[in-house]
């Protein structure tokens, strides 16, 4: 069982902080891609994937609604895992969870980089992505420290700039009274693969259910902010992708496919428009990771599983400095040694790992009557928890060989750090 919580946080993140940083999690660097990728494979009955996609990643969202409903503590999957089934599996789980956060991280940076330098070529070079990244990390690393209230503002405000420029594309889009039929229903295998495709985008709404003890009423508050979240995603996602289908016909062979769609609803400067809200997006989405992985590190430390100094908080400004600074290293080597395929596909494999080990838990929780009374409960018994779990483990069936290798090295790290940990406290 988990403890009363560290008096040393404040409770400074609301409702509206909370939404933020779980769409920030969502709304990332795939929207101003992926509508390319999945009208190559489904043309214009695409929006029909964007469904699916969201009506199986609801799924997930409630079982997460359920499980962060029952705790006040810091922690998220981790703590979930952990009071569900112990140590060395909360362990594993959370290392998992830590890793997606982290190669996510690592993998938007990169994107923030390409995009940024539409504006300023000498970026894409290696002093010029050096540069960026750094800056990146380092300031939002400084924010952070200083206070979970600034932190979340400039989340907020992330929010906020990159919604703005897909906005405006969707309304100058439906204003425009352009739209592309359906058309013929699409095969069941290629709908399941551009479905399976979109999962991995809705992925992300988890990072809200992490600073738990420096959110106000979090019980109560984060079931709100994942559903509204997943709607909001959602709604956007296939609003997006019918207005790109009937501003540029030939969608599918764009390489930035919401770009040419900007450029032919809004002229000239429309591509800039939305290249300029792929930066705030991807900036955006890291500030979001930054403020969420370092209390996971600071969950570890708590539990002590992972050295004490990352378990600190700030004397004055009541922040988990320590972790704050650690994350911000840790990130800035995955971004600069890392190439963005390859952390992108870490962080699916560790997603799918720690979604269904937080579904698989919610049943375990009950059972258990762990944490408290939930304030948030999925109707209709195990049956949803379930199919949760069995939609995780067919997507991490499917997954090509060479990730499920790194996927592999991966856990395998994480279990060789559990062991390591116990053996130090041992011989400490």
């Amino acid at each position: 069982m988990t403890g009363a919580g560290s008096p040393g946080l404040r409770r400074e993140v609301g409702l509206l902080g909370l939404t933020a940083i779980a769409v920030n999690g969502v709304v990332g660097s795939g929207i101003f891609v992926l509508p390319a990728t999945v009208a190559g494979l489904l043309g214009p009955a695409s929006p029909l994937a964007y469904l699916v996609a969201a009506l199986v990643t609801a799924l997930v969202v409630l079982c997460f609604a359920e499980a962060g409903s029952r705790f006040e503590e810091t922690g998220g999957p981790y703590l979930y895992a952990r009071v569900a089934f112990g140590d060395f599996p909360g362990f594993v789980v959370g290392w998992m969870f830590l890793l997606s956060r982290l190669a996510a991280a690592g993998a938007i940076a990169n994107a923030f980089v390409a995009y940024l330098a539409y504006f300023h070529p000498a970026v894409a070079g290696p002093a010029g992505r050096l540069a960026a990244i750094t800056l990146l990390l380092g300031g939002l690393a400084a924010v952070n420290v200083t206070g979970v209230r600034h932190g979340s503002r400039v989340v907020n405000v992330f929010t906020i700039a990159k919604l703005l420029p897909l906005l405006l594309l969707i309304a100058v889009g439906l204003a425009s009274g352009r739209f592309a039929p359906l058309g013929a229903p699409p095969s069941l295998a290629s709908l399941q693969r551009a479905s399976l495709l979109l999962i991995f985008a809705f992925g992300g709404f988890e990072n809200a259910n992490v600073p738990t003890e420096e959110v106000r009423e979090p019980r109560r508050h984060l079931p709100v902010a994942l559903v509204t979240a997943i709607l909001l995603s959602a709604a956007l996602y296939v609003s997006i992708q019918v207005v790109a289908q009937a501003a540029v016909p030939g969608l599918a062979g764009e390489g930035a496919p919401l770009a040419a769609a900007g450029r032919a609803l809004l002229g000239a400067g429309g591509a800039a428009v939305v290249t300029l809200g792929a930066v705030l997006s991807t900036s955006g989405s890291v500030s979001a990771i930054a403020l969420v992985a370092p209390r996971l590190l600071y969950a570890f430390a708590r539990a002590g599983q992972m050295p004490a100094p990352l378990g600190r908080v700030h004397p004055r400004y009541r922040t988990p400095h320590v972790a704050v600074v650690v994350t911000a290293f840790l990130v800035w080597s995955v971004a600069v040694l890392g190439s963005f395929a390859l952390l992108a596909a870490v962080s699916a494999i560790a997603r799918l790992t720690f979604s269904a080990a937080t579904c698989l838990a919610v049943p375990v929780l009950r059972r258990k009557a762990a944490g408290r009374p939930p304030a948030f409960t999925v109707p209709g018994g195990d049956v949803v928890p379930v199919l949760a779990v069995l939609l995780s483990s067919w997507l991490l069936a499917g997954i090509p060989l060479d990730q499920a290798r790194a996927g592999a090295v991966a856990l395998l790290v994480g279990v060789a750090l559990f062991f390591a940990g116990r053996v130090g406290a041992t011989s400490g």
